[in-house]
């Protein structure tokens, strides 16, 4: 008689492992939801949707008409259409708005004050849109990290706090990005 020990003594421990490794199936689905992201030219729309991808910052080029990207999660995908911000791309928003089924809104928080002003002007155009007035919104106060950088409470949104998720952001270093979402 042999010192090894049989075959059939491992075929259990074998067949175990086999059906761990092989049999499971695919893995479930994550759902996906469709995003839709808007704010001015320079707002860092891009930055902050690169960051999420985990892209290389050196490569992000300004967004000229629309972009989509998949943003992988854990638990989901957000597919995004990221929309340019110049003055003659914004008049087509909301073309691209059906389908939406939330809004990230990015803004530069150290704008000037016309600009800021604008960006006031085209949130609000945004939030009583009919086809994007019933979604949740993000908005985000973008470019902390500059000096001229204004709080939530100064860049004035105060009729809008209320009813939805406002935060101050920097995409170029990350700060508090991935935590909203």
């Amino acid at each position: 008689m042999s010192s090894r020990p049989h075959w059939r003594l491992y075929f259990p421990l074998s067949w175990q492992c086999f059906r761990a490794l092989c049999c499971k199936g695919p893995p479930p689905a994550r759902p996906e939801y469709d995003l839709v992201c808007i704010g001015l030219t320079g707002s860092g729309k891009t930055s902050l949707l690169s960051k999420l991808c985990s892209e290389n910052p050196d490569s992000i080029v300004s967004t000229t008409g629309f972009s989509i990207k998949a943003v992988p999660f854990q638990n989901a995908i957000l597919n995004v259409k990221e929309l340019g911000g110049a003055d003659n791309i914004r008049k087509y928003w909301s073309r691209y708005y059906q389908g939406s089924q939330g809004v990230i809104f990015v803004l530069d928080s150290a704008s000037s004050e016309d600009d800021l002003e604008t960006a006031r002007n085209e949130l609000h155009s945004a939030l009583q849109h009919p086809q994007l007035c019933t979604l949740p919104f993000l908005i985000l106060a973008n470019h902390q990290d500059k000096p001229a950088a204004r709080s939530v409470q100064e860049v004035c949104l105060d009729k809008v706090t209320a009813l939805y998720l406002i935060s101050c952001t920097c995409a170029a270093i990350g700060n508090d990005v991935i935590f909203f979402f």
